[in-house]
């Protein structure tokens, strides 16, 4: 049996005019958890949204929020995502070479769940450190595009970095991000990812309950092959 499968649909392609509506919809649907995708408009250029939406949003929903800094500053975010509420906290390497260990501690602190991200030009290797250390990280976020926007073509050549993760750490939380749907899902799952992030596949579809089931069925049978 493999480690807990996860679909999150990414409420970046969510209607955001009605985010208390969507999230719930999107629960309804058989969404695990609900990835909130954080930009600054320095890391990357798109800038979305921060700890006052998240604070607003979890007034009307008890569900997982999967939070996706793509900041250059992460220790910053840590205690204004705290009292917001937020669930999960996962930062990028990229920004953190000095630091991390820091970070990690203020979000467990927060009573929050650290991950790591990396860019598609990241090499796996690096967060390794943040998975071994003594106050590990709990999840690792491949980035399936470049992060900064939706909407963008799948890269089947980051499936190495899953598959190298899933190897060394076989009850790690593998999280990808970008360009994944019905098409691209059975090469994730193949490679070992658990946690899928996926936002115009499923608000995109006519019926996006079928989406998430079809996601989710897809790392269960993986599993059920490795």
């Amino acid at each position: 049996m493999g480690v807990a499968v996860k679909i999150a649909p990414s409420m970046l392609s969510s209607d955001f005019a009605n985010l208390a509506s969507e999230t719930e919809r999107m629960i309804q649907f058989g969404a695990d958890w609900l990835h909130m995708d954080i930009m600054d408009r320095h890391f990357v250029p798109n800038l979305t949204i921060g700890a006052p939406v998240i604070e607003s949003l979890r007034k009307h929903t008890k569900a997982y929020l999967d939070c996706h800094l793509m900041v250059t500053n992460p220790i910053d975010y840590v205690e204004p995502l705290t009292k917001a509420g937020a669930s999960g906290f996962t930062f990028h390497v990229e920004v953190s070479k000095e630091n991390w260990k820091e970070i990690i501690e203020r979000i467990k602190l927060g009573g929050m769940r650290p991950g790591v991200a990396l860019k598609p030009q990241t090499a796996i290797e690096e967060v390794f450190p943040l998975v071994e250390s003594e106050n590990p990280v709990e999840l690792v976020l491949v980035m399936t595009v470049e992060p900064g926007f939706g909407g963008q073509k799948f890269m089947p050549e980051m499936m190495d970095k899953v598959r190298k993760l899933r190897r060394k750490f076989p009850s790690l939380d593998i999280e990808v991000d970008g360009g994944l749907g019905p098409s691209t899902i059975d090469m994730a799952a193949a490679a070992g990812a658990n946690c899928i992030v996926a936002g115009s596949s499923v608000f995109g579809s006519a019926d996006p309950a079928h989406v998430i089931l079809e996601l989710r069925k897809s790392v269960q049978e993986a599993q059920e092959i490795n």
